[in-house]
Protein backbone atom coordinates (compact mmCIF):
# COMPACT_ATOMS: atom_id res chain seq x y z
CA UNK A 1 0.00 0.00 0.00
CA UNK A 2 2.97 1.99 0.82
CA UNK A 3 4.59 1.70 -2.36
CA UNK A 4 1.30 2.25 -4.29
CA UNK A 5 1.32 5.69 -2.83
CA UNK A 6 4.57 6.48 -2.99
CA UNK A 7 4.49 5.68 -6.87
CA UNK A 8 1.44 7.56 -7.32
CA UNK A 9 2.79 10.89 -5.27
CA UNK A 10 6.02 10.33 -7.86
CA UNK A 11 3.41 10.81 -11.19
CA UNK A 12 1.94 13.68 -9.71
CA UNK A 13 5.19 15.38 -8.80
CA UNK A 14 6.39 14.66 -12.42
CA UNK A 15 2.63 15.71 -13.77
CA UNK A 16 2.71 18.98 -11.91
CA UNK A 17 6.39 19.91 -12.76
CA UNK A 18 6.03 19.68 -17.02
CA UNK A 19 3.89 22.71 -18.28
CA UNK A 20 0.35 21.84 -19.28
CA UNK A 21 -1.09 22.21 -23.14
CA UNK A 22 -3.64 24.29 -22.96
CA UNK A 23 -6.11 25.49 -25.93
CA UNK A 24 -6.30 29.17 -25.85
CA UNK A 25 -9.12 29.45 -28.84
CA UNK A 26 -6.11 31.07 -30.95
CA UNK A 27 -6.35 28.97 -34.61
CA UNK A 28 -4.47 30.13 -37.94
CA UNK A 29 -5.63 28.66 -40.96
CA UNK A 30 -2.32 29.23 -42.38
CA UNK A 31 0.96 31.28 -41.77
CA UNK A 32 0.44 34.49 -40.11
CA UNK A 33 1.98 37.45 -41.82
CA UNK A 34 4.94 38.86 -39.19
CA UNK A 35 5.83 42.25 -39.37
CA UNK A 36 8.99 43.30 -37.07
CA UNK A 37 8.17 46.32 -34.01
CA UNK A 38 10.58 49.29 -35.02
CA UNK A 39 13.91 49.02 -33.46
CA UNK A 40 12.80 45.81 -31.50
CA UNK A 41 13.76 42.10 -32.10
CA UNK A 42 10.60 41.02 -31.89
CA UNK A 43 7.67 40.48 -34.42
CA UNK A 44 4.10 41.20 -34.51
CA UNK A 45 0.72 39.92 -36.65
CA UNK A 46 -0.72 43.69 -37.75
CA UNK A 47 -3.79 41.27 -39.45
CA UNK A 48 -4.85 39.40 -36.58
CA UNK A 49 -6.75 40.65 -33.97
CA UNK A 50 -4.81 39.09 -30.94
CA UNK A 51 -1.76 39.77 -29.11
CA UNK A 52 0.62 37.98 -30.85
CA UNK A 53 4.38 38.11 -31.14
CA UNK A 54 7.51 36.27 -32.29
CA UNK A 55 10.72 36.62 -30.87
CA UNK A 56 13.55 34.58 -30.29
CA UNK A 57 12.95 31.93 -32.09
CA UNK A 58 9.42 31.24 -30.19
CA UNK A 59 6.01 32.71 -30.93
CA UNK A 60 4.20 34.94 -28.22
CA UNK A 61 0.94 35.43 -27.40
CA UNK A 62 -0.68 37.36 -24.43
CA UNK A 63 -4.41 36.13 -23.79
CA UNK A 64 -6.99 36.27 -21.07
CA UNK A 65 -4.07 37.93 -18.61
CA UNK A 66 -1.78 34.97 -19.60
CA UNK A 67 1.57 34.37 -21.46
CA UNK A 68 1.51 31.13 -24.01
CA UNK A 69 4.29 30.17 -25.91
CA UNK A 70 4.38 27.86 -28.79
CA UNK A 71 7.31 25.88 -31.21
CA UNK A 72 4.68 26.75 -34.64
CA UNK A 73 2.63 29.18 -35.16
CA UNK A 74 -0.89 27.67 -34.60
CA UNK A 75 0.20 25.97 -31.05
CA UNK A 76 -0.42 23.73 -29.06
CA UNK A 77 0.22 26.45 -26.56
CA UNK A 78 2.41 26.49 -22.92
CA UNK A 79 1.56 28.46 -20.60
CA UNK A 80 4.56 30.71 -19.09
CA UNK A 81 4.91 32.37 -15.86
CA UNK A 82 5.26 36.05 -15.51
CA UNK A 83 8.76 35.66 -13.94
CA UNK A 84 10.01 33.73 -17.26
CA UNK A 85 8.77 36.25 -20.11
CA UNK A 86 11.86 37.89 -21.70
CA UNK A 87 12.60 41.02 -21.34
CA UNK A 88 12.60 42.15 -24.90
CA UNK A 89 8.75 40.73 -25.15
CA UNK A 90 7.38 42.52 -22.42
CA UNK A 91 9.22 45.95 -23.49
CA UNK A 92 6.86 45.79 -26.59
CA UNK A 93 4.28 49.10 -26.89
CA UNK A 94 0.86 49.02 -25.90
CA UNK A 95 0.05 50.36 -29.51
CA UNK A 96 1.54 46.73 -31.03
CA UNK A 97 -1.13 44.89 -28.50
CA UNK A 98 -3.98 44.32 -31.82
CA UNK A 99 -6.31 43.20 -29.14
CA UNK A 100 -5.48 45.25 -25.56
CA UNK A 101 -7.07 44.15 -22.47
CA UNK A 102 -9.15 46.84 -20.90
CA UNK A 103 -6.32 47.51 -18.47
CA UNK A 104 -4.34 49.08 -20.72
CA UNK A 105 -6.66 51.88 -21.13
CA UNK A 106 -5.04 54.96 -20.08
CA UNK A 107 -1.81 54.09 -20.67
CA UNK A 108 0.90 55.39 -23.21
CA UNK A 109 0.52 53.81 -26.51
CA UNK A 110 4.06 54.20 -27.38
CA UNK A 111 5.40 53.06 -24.08
CA UNK A 112 5.39 49.11 -22.55
CA UNK A 113 2.63 48.00 -20.38
CA UNK A 114 2.74 48.60 -16.72
CA UNK A 115 4.01 45.49 -15.67
CA UNK A 116 4.98 46.17 -12.05
CA UNK A 117 1.56 47.76 -11.61
CA UNK A 118 0.07 44.59 -12.51
CA UNK A 119 1.90 41.71 -11.65
CA UNK A 120 2.85 43.27 -8.15
CA UNK A 121 5.67 44.62 -6.23
CA UNK A 122 7.27 41.04 -6.12
CA UNK A 123 7.46 40.44 -9.51
CA UNK A 124 8.90 44.10 -10.18
CA UNK A 125 11.51 43.65 -7.80
CA UNK A 126 12.77 40.26 -9.15
CA UNK A 127 12.67 41.82 -12.73
CA UNK A 128 14.07 45.46 -11.83
CA UNK A 129 15.71 47.47 -14.86
CA UNK A 130 13.52 45.36 -17.10
CA UNK A 131 11.79 48.90 -18.53
CA UNK A 132 15.27 50.33 -19.05
CA UNK A 133 17.66 49.44 -22.00
CA UNK A 134 19.47 50.91 -24.89
CA UNK A 135 17.69 50.97 -28.26
CA UNK A 136 21.70 50.64 -30.12
CA UNK A 137 21.94 47.45 -28.03
CA UNK A 138 19.07 45.65 -29.28
CA UNK A 139 19.82 42.58 -30.74
CA UNK A 140 18.99 41.03 -34.28
CA UNK A 141 15.43 39.65 -34.62
CA UNK A 142 15.54 35.95 -34.79
CA UNK A 143 14.97 34.54 -38.41
CA UNK A 144 11.49 33.51 -39.30
CA UNK A 145 10.59 29.61 -39.46
CA UNK A 146 9.11 30.44 -42.81
CA UNK A 147 9.25 26.52 -43.29
CA UNK A 148 6.15 26.23 -41.29
CA UNK A 149 4.24 27.85 -44.97
CA UNK A 150 3.74 24.61 -46.42
CA UNK A 151 1.76 23.07 -43.04
CA UNK A 152 -1.28 23.84 -43.05
CA UNK A 153 -5.19 22.48 -42.28
CA UNK A 154 -4.96 19.04 -42.64
CA UNK A 155 -1.01 18.66 -42.99
CA UNK A 156 -0.44 20.64 -39.71
CA UNK A 157 1.73 18.58 -38.11
CA UNK A 158 1.15 16.57 -34.71
CA UNK A 159 3.51 17.83 -31.54
CA UNK A 160 5.88 14.47 -32.06
CA UNK A 161 6.28 15.27 -35.59
CA UNK A 162 6.44 19.29 -35.04
CA UNK A 163 10.15 18.29 -32.79
CA UNK A 164 11.43 16.54 -35.18
CA UNK A 165 10.60 18.95 -38.29
CA UNK A 166 12.03 22.09 -36.25
CA UNK A 167 15.35 20.03 -35.84
CA UNK A 168 15.70 19.17 -38.97
CA UNK A 169 14.68 22.62 -40.75
CA UNK A 170 15.52 25.81 -38.36
CA UNK A 171 18.69 25.59 -36.83
CA UNK A 172 18.19 29.07 -34.85
CA UNK A 173 19.10 28.48 -30.92
CA UNK A 174 17.96 31.13 -28.74
CA UNK A 175 20.27 33.86 -27.55
CA UNK A 176 18.19 35.27 -24.35
CA UNK A 177 18.63 33.89 -21.27
CA UNK A 178 15.31 33.04 -19.78
CA UNK A 179 14.61 31.56 -22.99
CA UNK A 180 17.08 28.97 -23.30
CA UNK A 181 17.34 27.52 -19.71
CA UNK A 182 13.84 28.21 -18.65
CA UNK A 183 10.83 28.24 -21.38
CA UNK A 184 12.98 26.47 -24.37
CA UNK A 185 13.29 23.19 -22.19
CA UNK A 186 9.93 23.20 -20.51
CA UNK A 187 8.36 22.92 -24.40
CA UNK A 188 10.70 20.52 -25.10
CA UNK A 189 10.17 18.52 -22.20
CA UNK A 190 6.18 18.68 -22.63
CA UNK A 191 6.68 18.16 -26.49
CA UNK A 192 8.52 14.97 -26.00
CA UNK A 193 7.03 11.59 -25.22
CA UNK A 194 7.22 10.04 -21.33
CA UNK A 195 8.00 6.95 -21.10
CA UNK A 196 5.36 5.14 -21.35
CA UNK A 197 4.23 6.90 -24.13
CA UNK A 198 7.47 5.24 -25.84
CA UNK A 199 6.97 2.18 -24.49
CA UNK A 200 3.38 2.07 -25.88
CA UNK A 201 4.86 3.66 -29.37
CA UNK A 202 7.46 0.88 -29.16
CA UNK A 203 5.09 -1.79 -28.75
CA UNK A 204 2.63 -0.41 -31.84
CA UNK A 205 5.74 -0.52 -33.82
CA UNK A 206 6.61 -3.87 -33.01
CA UNK A 207 3.34 -4.74 -33.57
CA UNK A 208 2.78 -3.29 -36.70
CA UNK A 209 6.06 -5.05 -37.60
CA UNK A 210 5.07 -8.34 -36.73
CA UNK A 211 1.89 -7.91 -39.23
CA UNK A 212 4.14 -7.18 -42.11
CA UNK A 213 6.12 -10.33 -41.73
CA UNK A 214 3.02 -12.42 -41.21
CA UNK A 215 1.70 -10.47 -44.63
CA UNK A 216 5.00 -10.70 -46.70
CA UNK A 217 4.72 -13.47 -49.22
CA UNK A 218 6.69 -16.91 -48.89
CA UNK A 219 10.08 -16.58 -50.12
CA UNK A 220 10.93 -19.14 -52.95
CA UNK A 221 13.80 -21.25 -51.97
CA UNK A 222 16.51 -21.10 -54.38
CA UNK A 223 17.74 -24.97 -55.66
CA UNK A 224 21.15 -25.64 -54.19
CA UNK A 225 23.84 -24.19 -56.28
CA UNK A 226 25.81 -26.59 -58.35
CA UNK A 227 29.06 -26.87 -57.77
CA UNK A 228 31.24 -25.90 -61.59
CA UNK A 229 33.45 -29.25 -62.99
CA UNK A 230 36.63 -28.67 -62.67
CA UNK A 231 38.29 -27.01 -66.22
CA UNK A 232 39.54 -29.95 -68.48
CA UNK A 233 42.91 -29.37 -69.05
CA UNK A 234 44.01 -28.78 -72.51
CA UNK A 235 46.21 -31.29 -74.04
CA UNK A 236 48.99 -29.83 -75.66
CA UNK A 237 49.11 -30.28 -79.80
CA UNK A 238 50.85 -34.31 -80.34
CA UNK A 239 53.57 -33.47 -83.28
CA UNK A 240 52.13 -35.07 -86.64
CA UNK A 241 53.08 -38.62 -86.72
CA UNK A 242 56.39 -39.91 -89.40
CA UNK A 243 55.22 -41.16 -92.86
CA UNK A 244 55.87 -44.72 -93.20
CA UNK A 245 58.90 -45.42 -95.10
CA UNK A 246 58.64 -46.06 -98.30
CA UNK A 247 58.74 -49.75 -99.72
CA UNK A 248 62.02 -50.84 -100.79
CA UNK A 249 62.35 -52.01 -104.62
CA UNK A 250 63.50 -55.49 -104.80
CA UNK A 251 66.81 -55.83 -107.13
CA UNK A 252 65.66 -57.03 -110.44
CA UNK A 253 67.12 -60.38 -110.14
CA UNK A 254 64.53 -60.89 -107.72
CA UNK A 255 61.66 -59.85 -109.73
CA UNK A 256 59.09 -62.02 -111.04
CA UNK A 257 55.78 -61.67 -112.43
CA UNK A 258 53.31 -59.89 -110.97
CA UNK A 259 56.01 -58.33 -108.63
CA UNK A 260 57.54 -54.91 -108.80
CA UNK A 261 58.38 -53.65 -111.76
CA UNK A 262 61.71 -52.15 -113.19
CA UNK A 263 62.00 -48.57 -115.16
CA UNK A 264 59.92 -49.15 -118.36
CA UNK A 265 57.33 -51.80 -116.92
CA UNK A 266 53.93 -50.93 -117.57
CA UNK A 267 51.01 -52.37 -116.56
CA UNK A 268 47.60 -52.68 -118.61
CA UNK A 269 44.17 -51.32 -117.58
CA UNK A 270 43.87 -55.23 -116.97
CA UNK A 271 46.94 -55.12 -114.22
CA UNK A 272 49.32 -57.87 -116.73
CA UNK A 273 53.01 -56.43 -117.60
CA UNK A 274 53.33 -54.76 -120.52
CA UNK A 275 56.27 -56.06 -122.49
CA UNK A 276 58.56 -52.97 -123.72
CA UNK A 277 61.94 -52.95 -124.88
CA UNK A 278 63.57 -54.80 -121.65
CA UNK A 279 61.55 -57.45 -122.68
CA UNK A 280 62.85 -57.94 -126.26
CA UNK A 281 65.76 -60.43 -125.52
CA UNK A 282 63.38 -62.64 -123.70
CA UNK A 283 61.43 -62.73 -127.63
CA UNK A 284 64.80 -63.94 -129.08
CA UNK A 285 65.58 -66.38 -126.03
CA UNK A 286 62.34 -68.04 -127.03
CA UNK A 287 62.55 -68.27 -130.54
CA UNK A 288 65.95 -69.67 -130.25
CA UNK A 289 64.65 -72.57 -128.21
CA UNK A 290 61.76 -73.64 -130.63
Amino acid sequence: MRLRLLMLLVLLGVTTAAPAQIAIGINFSLFPELVQVPNYPVYYAPRQHTNYFFYDGLYWVYHDDDWYTSDWYDGPWWRTAPEYVPDYVLRVPVRYYRRPPAYFLGWRRNAPPRWGEHWGRDWEQRRSGWDQWDHRTAPAPAPLPTYQRQYSGNTYPRVEEQHTLRKQKYRYEPKDALVREHVRPQIQGASAPTAPERQLQRQRKDAGKDARERDKPPRSVKPPAQKSEPAVQKQRPQPPAAAPPREQQAPKSQRKDGGPQGKGAHRDPGGEPMRGRDNEPEKARDKGEE
